[in-house]
């Protein structure tokens, strides 16, 4: 597998991120759902990368920089048939070392509460993230769970 820097140029990533929003409309109400577009992941305080394997997109995820030593994991996504395969956490020990590089000392996220999120926040839980309170412009939601860590 290879861990790379995406431009976000390509229809194969558009259509996996495109994919990734409708299931994350399918499953939290419209006022609860926090994944951003492709138009919000290509802003300038945004860096996503790919998960390839071989010539296919089995991942990608993202690191939104909030403030000068606080980011957010955001877009973790890996292709429902690579699920469970060490995808997501080979990708988050990549973006939590590449957060450290860039000199954030706290990263943070915001998933779903309920139980098709279970995974996702078990994964986190592994790798350090507790729960917290809501941060940067979050607000308190029952349909979100939101972790931390220090770097």
């Amino acid at each position: 597998m290879k861990i790379a820097v995406d431009d976000l140029s390509g229809p194969e990533i558009a259509e996996f991120l495109d994919e990734h929003v409708q299931q994350m409309r399918s499953r939290t109400p419209l006022e609860s759902k926090h994944a951003l577009d492709l138009d919000g992941l290509r802003k300038p305080e945004v860096t996503l990368w790919s998960v390839m394997d071989g010539d296919t997109l089995v991942g990608c995820g993202a690191l939104k920089r909030l403030d000068a030593d606080h980011a957010e994991l955001k877009s973790m996504r890996t292709r429902p048939t690579r699920q469970r395969s060490g995808v997501a956490s080979r990708l988050l020990v990549h973006i939590v070392g590449q957060a450290q590089r860039m000199g954030f000392t706290r990263l943070s996220l915001e998933t779903g509460s309920d139980e098709f999120f279970l995974p996702a926040r078990r994964l986190y839980e592994k790798y350090g993230f507790q729960n917290c309170e809501p941060f940067a412009n979050y607000q308190p939601d029952p349909n979100s769970t939101f972790m931390t860590r220090t770097l």
